[in-house]
């Protein structure tokens, strides 16, 4: 494959790696209940974390939630799941509008999380990888009064190590497996992939979560990959040296997160799988969607606690 066959052109480099783009808004949105609007797909690993964390905060009442389409068309991701076609809570049919209202000369790709002021109807930030952690920092006065510290301040340093490797390696990982459009980018992505799970797998063989005693902002990154792995990633991505299930430490501890009130109930491998599938049509012409995995294993005894 050539890269004018690439899913995303812009996003691939000359070697044929999947080069993700920049986060265009980068605002940091002051706690106001009601203010905000998060823009979500339940199909996408960046929002779910942003999903996950605002589950286990308790910020349901305090920042609004709007899901998308999880079938994207060449305009972007749409409402098109609402029975009008249009989110109730932000009026937009794409969000894209939204996009193009904060900066009318965006020409990147329209992503999600996104939250929007509803005041103005404006993006105020796209960077997913700050919005989980100013829920977590940020936006304590409207915790719930038992939420957790998912980002302690003495563990801080080694969170961020771990997130760092997480994202190249894994989190994006599979992508520069799944978008590479040469054989030397795809199998360089693939053997960093496949050698930082391995690092992971010992990791925790002797402890339950990635740093500290309890789930903390690691270990929400790292499951939102893990738990598309075998249903998208393993043959989509072409991720194929081994399931998740094949890990016996990474697929219990997996199951453990899964079984976390926050974790598994925000999960949505009907509309995982028909993302991937359906809207990747560079990879998956046909558009068929697999029927497989058995959802059932992930609640299977993990004996981690």
């Amino acid at each position: 494959m050539s890269s004018s066959e690439a899913q995303f052109t812009a996003e691939t480099g000359n070697r044929g790696e999947f080069v993700r783009q920049a986060n265009r808004f980068t605002g940091r949105p002051e706690p106001e209940r009601g203010r905000y609007q998060l823009v979500v797909s339940l199909a996408c690993p960046w929002a779910h974390r942003a999903i996950i964390v605002r589950r286990l905060l308790g910020l349901d009442d305090a920042l609004g939630l709007s899901v998308v389409d999880p079938i994207r068309d060449e305009r972007g991701w749409r409402f098109t799941n609402h029975p009008d076609g249009r989110d109730p809570a932000t009026g937009l049919a794409f969000l894209a509008d939204a996009y193009r209202a904060s900066d009318p000369t965006y020409a990147g790709r329209v992503t999600v999380p996104a939250i929007i002021d509803l005041t103005t109807g404006h993006v105020v930030t796209n960077d997913y990888p700050q919005i989980t952690l100013d829920l977590s920092t940020r936006w304590t006065a409207l915790h719930r009064a038992d939420a957790p510290d998912l980002y302690p301040e003495h563990l801080r340093a080694e969170i961020d190590a771990i997130n760092a490797d997480v994202f190249r390696d894994v989190n994006n990982g599979v992508y520069r497996c799944g978008f590479a459009t040469s054989q030397a980018a795809y199998e360089e992505a693939f053997d960093a992939l496949f050698a930082r799970l391995d690092l992971l797998e010992k990791r925790l063989s002797g402890q339950r979560f990635l740093v500290g005693e309890s789930i903390t902002e690691a270990d929400i990154r790292l499951f939102t990959t893990l738990v598309r792995f075998d249903a998208v990633y393993h043959g989509h991505f072409k991720t194929n040296l081994r399931k998740l299930t094949e890990y016996p430490v990474l697929w219990a501890y997996a199951r453990d997160l899964f079984q976390t009130e926050g974790f598994g109930d925000t999960v949505d491998f009907d509309h995982i799988k028909r993302h991937y599938y359906v809207t990747h049509d560079a990879i998956n012409p046909t558009g068929i969607v697999p029927k497989g995995p058995d959802p059932k294993l992930w609640h299977t005894p993990h004996n981690r606690a």
